[in-house]
């Protein structure tokens, strides 16, 4: 069963590596202004399609780990009403127990008041 901690460590495991593609790409394309060997013109453009490229592959892993989060959260979700379950039909036994002892312990009383 995966604990809110480590869901906490895969979450913030993710948000890192999106930080990181966004510096990444924002590093590549300063690097790429400053070490162009095009015209002005040409550049902005190369750069305006890279920025979309970028978005564009930002976009789908964001979507990638949006998915893999609601994946997650119904897991933990249906794991816990599996375990709200087992705990019901656990205490459900324990109080038919319980009713059975308390039935006997009356019975027994009874007798033990009855005149023989």
């Amino acid at each position: 069963m995966i604990n809110e901690n480590q869901e906490l460590k895969v979450h913030s495991n993710i948000l890192d590596v999106l930080t990181g593609l966004l510096i990444g790409g924002l590093a590549g394309a300063v690097t790429m202004l400053l070490l162009a060997p095009q015209s002005g013109k040409e550049t902005r453009l190369q750069i305006q399609e890279k920025g979309i490229e970028l978005r564009d592959r930002t976009s789908g892993v964001l979507d990638d780990v949006l998915a893999q989060i609601r994946l997650d959260g119904k897991k933990i979700n249906n794991s816990g009403r599996k375990m709200a379950k087992e705990l019901m039909h656990t205490g459900q036994s324990l109080v038919a127990d319980q009713l059975e002892h308390l039935s006997d312990a009356a019975q027994a009383g009874k007798k033990a008041i009855e005149p023989s």
